[in-house]
């Protein structure tokens, strides 16, 4: 499974979305508000979530950890600079 199924298929788990599929979730569409309409506590659950599953550290409230939570694309790309 590549990083961005991955990741849609951890939000989707992790925030109990039973009737989203891996295909429902855009790669490029913004994950709050619009587009998924996840909230914060979601983006907190989601937060929790990605730091235990890919063992990375994830700053909270700051405006680069808002930029990394934009959408799937954005949250791939943070994970993997934070793995090198």
């Amino acid at each position: 499974m590549n990083l961005h199924n991955e990741i849609k298929q951890l939000i989707i788990d992790c925030l109990d979305l039973e009737d989203v599929s891996i295909d429902d979730i855009e790669t490029d569409a913004p994950l709050f508000g619009e587009g998924l309409g996840l909230d914060s506590i979601d983006a907190l659950e989601l937060g929790l979530a990605i730091k235990k599953q890919f063992d990375i550290k994830i700053e909270a409230n700051s405006d680069a950890t808002k930029a990394h939570f934009f959408s799937v694309a954005s949250l791939a790309s943070f994970i993997e600079s934070q793995r090198s």
